[in-house]
């Protein structure tokens, strides 16, 4: 696993929202500019990855109760 899929959701989003800044000053070289959109493309498929691997588990929960009752999810030591 390489360090940019080890990021948490928050931190990805984080990183890409820096680089979106960057990119709208409009200073930057277009080799570097070019560098960012690749690194936030990265991002945003992990972000994407997150998101769909959390509506798999919440759909697997809600379908094992039978309902769509809240339900509390466990954080990871």
């Amino acid at each position: 696993m390489s360090k940019t899929e080890e990021l948490s959701f928050e931190e990805a989003m984080e990183q890409l929202e820096n680089i979106v800044e960057k990119l709208e000053t409009g200073d930057v070289p277009l080799e570097k500019a070019i560098n960012y959109y690749q690194d936030g493309m990265n991002l945003s498929k992990i972000c994407n990855d997150k998101l769909t691997s959390i509506q798999t588990k919440m759909t697997q929960i809600m379908n094992e109760q039978g309902d769509m009752e809240p339900f509390e999810i466990q954080e990871e030591e």
